[in-house]
């Protein structure tokens, strides 16, 4: 049996979730160097970044992407305008996407304004910056993951997204990781 390895990546912005090559787009292998046995647990949008789990893993793989585990999936979100506390509410109880054409109810999510804009690396490129309009930070944290859903929620509350940002998977986050750098772990508790 090959021995098990785990990494904890921030993937960047504009960064395909895969190893394999992919025309005109930079993918994982152009960032991080690890054995042809790890792949990705899931993935991140193209036009998203943080948090992504490389394992060869097969049976944590499943675990984590499996519905019935519900694990936690903490994303903090730029919105473009200052989001409410009735959009927040509407968040926590579920709203109705678009997935593929059909109409989806999206399970009950912890969702909250942050503070402050929170203390993480720039984007490159950056946000479009408008002085005339603008926006807030909000955790929002899923046990689910459809595809662009948190996309999808946000707008669903007039809210839409502007930067997205998986900061924790169960109880692993990126604190302390820039856009591109990996961490090895001896191994997952979620």
């Amino acid at each position: 049996m090959p021995k098990l390895k785990y990494y904890l990546i921030y993937k960047p912005f504009q960064v395909m979730s895969q190893f394999s090559p992919v025309e005109g787009k930079q993918t994982l292998k152009d960032f991080f160097a690890v054995e042809q046995d790890v792949y990705p647990v899931g993935r991140l949008d193209y036009d998203s970044e943080g948090l992504l789990l490389l394992t060869n893993d097969k049976r944590l793989n499943q675990q984590l992407l499996h519905p019935s585990t519900k694990t936690e999936k903490e994303y903090w979100v730029q919105v473009e305008g200052q989001i409410t506390d009735e959009a927040l509410q509407q968040l926590e109880k579920g709203v109705l996407i678009s997935i593929d054409g059909k109409t989806y109810h999206t399970l009950p999510a912890k969702a909250r304004l942050l503070p402050a804009e929170p203390n993480m690396p720039e984007r490159h490129p950056p946000i479009r910056y408008r002085a005339s309009i603008p926006t807030s930070w909000i955790s929002l944290t899923i046990t689910e993951g459809k595809n662009r859903q948190v996309r999808r929620m946000t707008a669903a509350v007039g809210f839409p997204t502007l930067r997205l940002v998986r900061w924790r998977q169960g109880r692993l986050t990126i604190e302390g990781l820039q856009p591109g750098e990996m961490r090895m772990l001896d191994g997952i508790r979620l």
